[in-house]
């Protein structure tokens, strides 16, 4: 048969959308800004993005012989993946649970959202901040609170030595500082 006659199934998208692992009985924690930034995308691509797509696919359709139509086939494409995120942020928005860090301002204690500086056994320094799945980014610094060094690190304390598991062996990490923001001044 024809692939212009076959029909594309949900389940290849569905496979696309499997979000990203949680622990057993875990929550996919957030911060504030992260849940913002993920409600703006998804408000977005909602009330802009997919609107001016339907009218390229509207109008592309009213030019007559779909079948070398670009404008359609591309529409028709990008209407998926817009779908499809619109899917993705939908299920993420809805098992978030937004943490605020400044709530540990203060702590030596590092929880979700904590800024932590550790030394390992060669001497190097290293800063990262724990960050949700959806937000965190390796390039700034940021890691997973579902990471091996978040795991790690987590409800330690400045001056702990740790035992971090990584594919290149295990070493002795020690906690230097930890910091958290400050909390937003009200008014």
């Amino acid at each position: 048969m024809s692939k212009a006659f076959t029909r594309e199934t949900d389940s290849e998208e569905d496979e696309e959308l499997a979000l990203p692992p949680l622990p057993a009985g875990g929550k996919n924690y957030i911060t504030p800004a992260g849940y913002k930034r993920l409600r703006e995308e998804l408000l977005d691509l909602i009330d802009n993005e997919r609107p001016k797509i339907v009218d390229v696919v509207h109008w592309a359709a009213s030019n007559g012989d779909r079948s070398e139509n670009g404008d359609y086939h591309y529409g028709k494409k990008r209407l998926r993946e817009i779908d499809r995120r619109i899917r993705f942020l939908t299920k993420r928005l809805e098992i978030a649970e937004v943490v605020d860090p400044s709530l540990h301002h203060g702590n030596d204690q590092i929880f979700f959202g904590a800024t932590v500086t550790y030394v390992d056994e060669s001497g190097q320094e290293r800063t990262i901040t724990i960050y949700g799945i959806d937000e965190a980014d390796n390039t700034q610094g940021q890691v997973s609170w579902v990471s091996p060094i978040a795991r790690t690190l987590i409800k330690a304390r400045t001056g702990d030595v740790l035992r971090l598991a990584s594919p290149s062996g295990s070493q002795d990490i020690e906690v230097l500082r930890v910091a958290y923001p400050a909390p937003a001044k009200a008014g």
